[in-house]
């Protein structure tokens, strides 16, 4: 129940990203991806990489994911700002 409590947390999380400009790697996805994935590694490790019970389910459990989704979705942004600004390498012309 711990892990469903994250990744909705992540998923709720992730639908401010509309409000946002569109620079995330991979698009809307990829922002889709970086809070599914930063709240799930953030919940993991704040629980010491068990994962809560039915019954060791509260509140406080949905919210230990918010600072993994925003670091997760901060984290695809600005990667994404990166390669758009022409710092990623790229295939090589001649």
């Amino acid at each position: 129940m711990g892990m469903l409590a994250w990744v909705m947390m992540g998923l709720a999380l992730w639908h401010f990203t509309i409000w946002l400009p569109d620079h995330y790697w991979g698009g809307i996805v990829g922002a889709f991806i970086g809070a599914l994935v930063g709240a799930v590694l953030f919940g993991l490790i704040v629980n010491g990489f068990v994962i809560p019970g039915r019954h060791d389910t509260h509140i406080a459990t949905a919210l230990e994911a918010v600072p993994g989704a925003l670091i997760g979705m901060a984290l695809v942004y600005f990667e994404g700002l990166r390669r758009e600004r022409g710092g990623a390498p790229g295939p090589e012309t001649v």
